[in-house]
């Protein structure tokens, strides 16, 4: 991601959302908005309040679903099947 783009405030909100999501990894962030990994820390350090921030960090860091290249191969799907209920 480069450091000049901008989400409107839909598309911020989401980006937080899948970024709190257990199941979403950080390669479908990155396929859906352009923001890396890295660019994603910086966004949810800007976005966030310090102290959820430091939550978040703690919830993702090592977990394996949140990177494709670690998660089990039988795990096909980035979102519990109840999520999106209609």
């Amino acid at each position: 991601m480069t450091q000049n783009i901008e989400f409107n405030a839909a598309d911020l909100s989401r980006i937080i959302e899948m970024a709190w999501e257990d199941r979403t990894p950080f390669e479908a962030i990155e396929q859906l908005y352009g923001v890396t990994e890295p660019a994603l820390i910086k966004l949810m350090r800007r976005e966030l309040k310090p102290s959820s921030f430091r939550l978040w960090r703690a919830r993702v860091s090592g977990r394996s679903t949140k990177h494709l290249q670690l998660r089990h191969p039988s795990i096909s799907r980035a979102y519990c099947p109840s999520q999106y209920k209609r």
